[in-house]
């Protein structure tokens, strides 16, 4: 059984972020024998005065294969945790769809998209969930992460928005690499331009300090921009944290 599961706003400016709360989730999923997990997604939503958030306002989302069996016990799980681990002063939500049951996921495409745009509110989120047979809670404060877990999961599902969660490491020799050394590993699936462009596999790129893949097409991509001097040994290097703002 394929899901979704999407946390929101469990953090605060001194505490351990959400992404860190999301990936132990999938480690006590794994070692519960309950299923497998994937990477995870940010999703960046709006940022605006009326909408209350912690940190950065963005959820954090991921797809598990889990036996039907566990499904209610990790939601319990899930759960209990959020309301021990989340942050004071934090406002966390659980948001758990299946993929197989989901009624009308175009709305909740929609939902996500104008989560990036508007302020949207609980009971829209809440109303949302119903209809579409989707499982929805708050676990503290105010209980307003349900609105970016509900659109975490509606990115997630469009394939197209969020950067991956974590850095990848590289093998390189003084800062350059091959896309064909990039692409043989398992969590980056191509390497194109901002503007499209797929690399081939003998490019070379330089790397810079933190290289992040987004999540394109439903699949692990890895951005590069020209290099503004070209050299012999390089016409690409990866993406700076500013460009990768609007993923």
């Amino acid at each position: 059984m394929k899901v979704f599961i999407s946390i929101d706003d469990t953090d605060n400016l001194e505490s351990i972020g959400t992404g860190h709360l999301a990936a132990r989730l999938i480690s006590q999923i794994e070692e519960n024998g309950w299923g497998t997990g994937s990477f995870i997604t940010r999703h960046q939503l709006f940022v605006h005065p009326d909408v209350p958030y912690t940190s950065h306002n963005s959820a954090m989302c991921f797809q598990a294969e889990l036996k039907d069996s566990s499904l209610d016990g990790l939601i319990d799980y899930a759960a209990d945790f959020l309301r021990q681990q989340s942050a004071p002063g934090s406002d966390p939500g659980l948001c758990l769809a299946v993929c197989q049951a989901l009624q009308s996921p175009l709305e909740l495409l929609d939902f996500g998209r104008r989560a990036k745009e508007q302020v949207l509110t609980k009971d829209e989120a809440y109303s949302l969930a119903t209809k579409l047979g989707i499982h929805l809670s708050e676990h503290g404060g105010t209980g307003g992460g349900v609105i970016g877990a509900l659109a975490g999961v509606g990115l997630r599902l469009g394939g197209n928005d969020g950067r991956i969660r974590g850095k990848l490491q590289l093998e390189h020799e003084d800062c350059i690499t091959e896309v064909a050394r990039v692409c043989s590993r398992p969590e980056v699936a191509r390497v194109q331009s901002l503007a499209g462009e797929l690399l081939p596999t003998t490019e070379r790129i330089v790397l810079g300090e933190k290289v992040k893949t987004v999540f394109l097409d439903n699949e692990p991509v890895l951005l590069v921009a020209p290099l503004e001097n070209l050299s012999k040994q390089a016409r690409w290097r990866t993406c700076t944290r500013e460009e990768l703002r609007k993923y």
